[in-house]
């Protein structure tokens, strides 16, 4: 787990009173960025709040506790529509409370309404010693803005706690607007490789020189010892093969971008990687003996995704010219 050394966005907002605006647009970019990353993969958060949202040593927020989410299959009947009331009173939507069916991805804009007032106030748009009033005031939508905000921050703000979902501004809408815009700057793809490339390759043979007595052992199906140092994914693979590492390493390339895959080459000899989506996988290939090659095929995957067997189906298929033997083609 990430360590995040600069605590949680409520008790800096606390100490350090309301946040100027580009700090606080900044901060804002970074939560919904990440709600929208959620909601795209059909997860809604429900539980947004300053006390749920952290920051690492260089002052990125990070979003916690997924405790309370919902996956879209989660709704009434199997549905889009989610029904459990939860969440915190004062950064809750309306139709949450009201135990009809809702849109977490609508309730959580709601949310982040209340996050952005917080962030530019230091204060909360509904906040009641009696959580009666403070559920009328909800539910009417009677809050008052602080008049030194924009009127751009003013006019999102507005849209984002508009008590009828169904007219409330969208997540998608948010993301568009020029106010939300400025200086915004999207994530790039992360590579198949991550930022250690050798997290995901145990051996860097251009330094080695080849591989030695005790990379066979590890790479040994009978003989691994790798357990005591490591957890191996289920889903890795090995296969063997008779032809030349730039052979090997031509079809993976060709097979992959074949199959839709973005390919990359490794920072060490021998490696490539495929990456589509929120998966990948790394080809390392291993020259034992002349002419017998061991090509190992380790998944990076992200965010919960599974690599399916219809995918290793079709690599398996694309690579069948160069391959001798699968590692489980005898299970």
């Amino acid at each position: 787990m990430e360590l995040a050394s600069g605590g949680d966005l409520f008790s800096k907002i606390r100490k350090m009173g309301k946040l100027k605006e580009p700090a606080a647009r900044r901060y804002f970019q970074q939560l919904v960025s990440a709600i929208h990353f959620c909601h795209q993969n059909g997860v809604s958060h429900r539980d947004i709040k300053p006390h749920n949202l952290l920051l690492d040593g260089k002052g990125n927020l990070k979003i916690s506790d997924f405790g309370l989410s919902a996956l879209k299959n989660e709704g009434v009947n199997g549905g889009f529509l989610l029904q459990t009331a939860c969440g915190t009173p004062a950064f809750t939507a309306p139709e949450v409370m009201s135990r009809r069916g809702y849109d977490g991805s609508k309730a959580d804009a709601w949310s982040c309404g209340v996050i952005l007032f917080f962030l530019l106030s230091a204060s909360l748009p509904f906040d009641d010693s009696n959580l009666a009033v403070m559920y009328r005031k909800i539910h009417k939508g009677e809050y008052q803005l602080p008049s030194c905000l924009p009127k751009s921050v003013k006019s999102i703000i507005n849209q984002l706690l508009d008590p009828n979902p169904n007219k409330r501004m969208s997540i998608e809408a948010l993301m568009k607007h020029p106010w939300f815009l400025k200086k915004f700057e999207l994530p790039t793809k992360s590579s198949v490789f991550g930022s250690d490339y050798k997290e995901y390759c145990k051996f860097d043979k251009s330094a080695a020189g080849g591989i030695n007595a005790f990379d066979l052992i590890s790479l040994s199906s009978g003989l691994d010892l790798s357990g005591l140092f490591e957890v191996k994914h289920a889903r890795d693979r090995r296969f063997t093969s008779s032809e030349t590492v730039e052979r090997v390493m031509e079809r993976v390339r060709e097979v992959g971008g074949r199959l839709g895959y973005r390919v990359e080459e490794g920072k060490v000899g021998g490696a490539i990687g495929l990456g589509k989506g929120r998966v990948g996988l790394v080809f390392e290939v291993w020259e034992i003996v002349e002419k017998l090659l061991v090509v190992e095929v380790k998944v990076v995957e992200r965010g919960g995704v599974e690599f399916e067997d219809l995918h290793w189906g079709e690599l398996k298929e694309g690579l069948g010219d160069v391959v001798l033997q699968w590692n489980d083609d005898a299970m």
